[in-house]
């Protein structure tokens, strides 16, 4: 090859009959080294959907903010021109290791990692000192744009992302999450009948609740927003409450002791669903702020409310809608407002006006099952 060129150490591979190439790139090159597709040109001549420059800043916090911890997977890259690989040796185990020479005339364009590009590059800007550092790069002769977004759509087409419960389980770096992992784990119901993985739970499932559903309420009770921490004493008054909610919910008990199965639970009552953990959590934040002393006592109002699915005179619009389960904001405030009103406390303002919206002949419906 003659000219300029780029030189990296490369490990080749062979996938559909074609080489490609692993190297491995200095941080500090990535920003000037790949280019992606302009987005004022249409999406029909791009090889890849228009950078979303909302995401680019988080990506850029989490590699600043976590220098010693940060991992990034490999950017993905076609390069058009010229492009040879000189083996360390023709044969033998090291005949898939050698040096792979890019003429510094060719484009060498991302067709994955185009936001991970970014962020680096804005990430540099705040901490120069991670520009010594490399990312893998997986470079494929480019064979066109219909070969390039070929590319594009099946390296996306099957990417799943994870649910909210496994990113909870393994996120060590978040206190909440940490938070809500400790209480399932200190409370017997919770950690023998709480599904750590999904979102939703199978009618098979012997699963009653799910880490995601049981952490909104965590941060529902303890009024925690995303980016706020969690204290001793927040652990402590979440296993207290939830010990006591437990106590005061006789069919959760009945599902402890085997006597009824979750998916049974499920079927009949809303008791049984994320949306009324929500808004137990949602009622035990008022709860506690406004009774310290004696917000226990005040649970034992649980038993008296009926959460039979079959009492669609109070849950129909409330918690159910065209007869399933809903779980929007709305509904779990309509929910939390059966709680509060069992529990001895007025409604707020916004609990009023969604009982407004809700109708009238609703309101008479929930002082009757206070």
């Amino acid at each position: 090859m003659e000219g300029n060129t780029y030189d990296f150490t490369a490990i080749r591979g062979v996938q559909a009959g074609a080489a490609y190439y692993v190297i491995m790139v200095p941080l500090k090159v990535v920003p000037k080294l790949f280019r992606f597709d302009d987005e004022s040109v249409p999406a029909s001549l791009r090889a890849q959907r228009v950078l979303n420059s909302a995401r680019v800043p988080a990506i850029a916090r989490y590699i600043t903010e976590n220098p010693a911890e940060y991992i990034l997977s490999s950017l993905c890259a076609s390069v058009d021109g010229m492009m040879e690989f000189e083996p360390v040796q023709a044969g033998g185990a090291l005949k898939s290791v050698g040096k792979l020479r890019i003429a510094m005339s060719a484009t060498i364009l991302i067709n994955d990692g185009q936001h991970r590009r970014a962020a680096i590059e804005e990430a540099l800007r705040g901490r120069p000192a991670l520009s010594d550092e490399s990312i893998s790069v997986v470079v494929f002769a480019d064979r066109g744009l219909k070969r390039s977004q070929q590319m594009f759509a099946d390296l996306n087409i099957h990417a799943v992302r994870p649910t909210k419960s496994i990113k909870l389980l393994y996120d060590h770096r978040d206190s909440l999450a940490a938070l809500s992992r400790d209480v399932v784990n200190a409370i017997p119901l919770f950690r023998d009948f709480t599904d750590l993985e999904h979102t939703s739970i199978s009618n098979r499932s012997m699963k009653f609740f799910t880490l995601s559903s049981l952490h909104q309420g965590m941060c529902e009770l303890l009024g925690k927003g995303k980016s706020d921490t969690a204290s001793a004493s927040d652990r402590k008054l979440a296993i207290e409450f939830w010990t006591e909610v437990i106590k005061n919910m006789p069919d959760w008990q009945r599902v402890a002791t085997r006597d009824v199965t979750a998916a049974e639970l499920r079927r009949d009552y809303i008791h049984a669903h994320g949306v009324a953990v929500q808004a137990i959590a949602i009622a035990g934040a008022r709860l506690v702020s406004e009774r310290p002393k004696d917000w226990a006592k005040a649970l034992t109002k649980l038993r008296h409310i009926d959460w039979s699915r079959s009492n669609r005179a109070l849950w129909d619009g409330r918690a159910l809608v065209a007869g399933k389960v809903n779980k929007s904001r709305n509904n779990v405030i309509l929910v939390s407002n059966v709680i509060v009103r069992a529990i001895g406390l007025p409604l707020d303002v916004e609990a009023k006006r969604l009982e407004t919206l809700y109708g009238g002949g609703h309101q008479r419906k929930l002082r009757a099952a206070s």
